[in-house]
């Protein structure tokens, strides 16, 4: 398969589609039994793959059956979660020990790991070390929303191999920088989308829309633009994709690309687009400033919950989030231990929504 090739199957069974189409682009070709292989699902939060924030461990199956089936044994799971969230629960509850227990396969909590630093332009990233040690690594993002980066696919994956220090850092860095040159420091060999059902609305799940489709490539800012452009999103809308093009991680250019599609006639005929829901809600209310993915996404659903219950018009003062925050004092209400500064605000690294939503209320 080549870098400008990306390959689309529709269907039901995640894990005979994965299968199925390794095998018709004959990818143990460029692989050898002697090869330790790391597999990268997103594991965000301790969350079952149908409500649309976590990598379906049906389509991780389909890769291990390949790749043993090809005499490959030396397999690894990899995974850190994101920021307050504990990716050893997350193994549990989206069904990978069970995984692991069937075909013997060891689970890596990414956060207990040490790292290494890689320099890319002008920035030193620190990089989980079990990461880079692998001879091949496999990509399997969730085709989801972002609510603050609208998408999240291939290149946003990959901050799961950084420590929790790292990842807070890059929201310090503005995010998409950052993200652009990860995937500079760290290249996997192949990227295997889980488009069955993903959160058009938020990348932690609970609003999933069934898209029934696997999508595989090796470049992942190709295969980036084309899942933007799967939820009517331009490459300029998400930064981080023109970023990453632009120090050579990948290619833009979906125009040029060979796209093929497999078992169309199970091809899911709904439209699917993103709701903008976190920008509707944000919007006149919220200031973020470096804010993190899981204290934002905390207070986007509390600020949810509150919609549903016709009491968004209880706020009366604006909210403040994020690291940018940390020490100055605001007039208004601070969300997360970085804006205690704030003359009101509650702490937490992250808080949780339902404590939000009971802070905002009181005012």
């Amino acid at each position: 398969m080549n870098n400008n090739e990306i390959h689309v199957i529709y269907g039901n069974n995640p894990c005979k589609m994965v299968y199925d189409i390794l095998t018709k682009t004959q990818m143990a070709h460029e692989l050898n039994s002697k090869m330790h292989i790391g597999i990268k699902p997103n594991l965000v939060v301790a969350k079952p793959a149908d409500q649309g924030a976590t990598t379906s461990p049906f389509a991780v199956e389909g890769v291990i059956q390949y790749l043993q089936d090809n005499g490959i044994k030396n397999i690894t799971i990899m995974e850190g979660s994101w920021v307050g969230d504990n990716t050893k629960q997350a193994y549990r509850v989206c069904g990978y020990e069970e995984l692991a227990r069937k075909y013997n396969i060891p689970l890596v909590d990414l956060k207990d790991d040490t790292f290494v630093v890689r320099r890319v332009e002008d920035l030193d990233l620190k990089i989980c070390k079990k990461a880079i040690e692998v001879d091949f690594l496999i990509n399997m993002p969730v085709l989801k929303a972002h609510c603050q980066t609208l998408l999240t696919c291939a290149l946003k994956n990959m901050k799961g191999c950084i420590p929790d220090s790292e990842k807070r850092r890059f929201h310090s860095l503005g995010l998409h920088k950052p993200i652009a040159y990860l995937n500079k420091a760290i290249t996997p060999g192949l990227i295997i989308v889980d488009g069955m059902c993903g959160d058009l609305t938020f990348e932690e799940g609970g609003n999933p829309v069934q898209m029934d489709r696997i999508i595989i490539g090796k470049d992942p800012v190709l295969m980036d633009t084309y899942a933007a452009s799967l939820l009517g999103y331009g490459r300029d809308e998400i930064e981080y994709i023109g970023i990453a093009e632009s120090i050579g991680v990948g290619s833009c250019d979906l125009a040029n690309a060979k796209i093929y599609e497999h078992d169309v006639e199970m091809k899911n005929s709904r439209q699917f687009r993103p709701s903008n829901k976190a920008r509707q809600l944000s919007l006149g209310r919220v200031t973020a400033a470096q804010a993190c993915s899981a204290c934002y996404g905390s207070l986007i659903h509390a600020l949810q919950r509150m919609d549903e219950n016709h009491r968004l018009k209880k706020i009366k003062r604006p909210i403040y989030i994020g690291q940018g925050f940390r020490g100055k004092e605001l007039e208004g209400l601070g969300v997360g231990q970085c804006t205690s500064k704030c003359n009101k605000h509650i702490g937490g690294c992250p808080p949780v929504a339902k404590d939000i939503v009971d802070f905002l209320e009181r005012g």
